[in-house]
């Protein structure tokens, strides 16, 4: 799994760790039961505090993402249905944000369907 930080974007570094945890997940790139790198060694790799790659996580975990085996590690979920859940969820801010950014260009319904067609979408 590759991890790759943008220190300058708004989002916080734990939070930028955690999106890419869940979309490699929703991309089939980490598989159901996968251990994912201790933290102390993910936040070494990154340049990071442990703190960070912690917050982030616990924030994974609460989504019911991954689990924590005490002496074991951070592994991501067996549930297929979650990872579906989540990988919807990412598609659906992905059609949302598309969408924004097609109105505030000034498109019409009509226009961003027939741009979607044009391009075999």
């Amino acid at each position: 799994m590759l991890i790759r930080l943008d220190p300058s974007a708004p989002e916080p570094i734990y939070a930028q760790i955690a999106a890419q945890v869940r979309s490699a997940a929703a991309r089939g790139e980490l598989e159901p039961g996968e251990r994912l790198p201790a933290a102390r060694d993910l936040a070494e790799s990154l340049q990071v505090n442990l703190h960070t790659v912690l917050r982030a996580y616990q924030e994974l975990e609460r989504d019911a993402l991954t689990e924590t085996r005490r002496g074991q590690g951070t592994f991501i979920t067996r549930d297929a249905d979650r990872v579906a859940e989540i990988r919807r969820k990412l598609a659906e801010q992905a059609v949302n944000d598309f969408l924004d950014k097609m109105r505030s260009l000034g498109l019409t319904r009509d226009e961003i369907m027939r741009l979607l067609e044009e391009r075999g979408g």
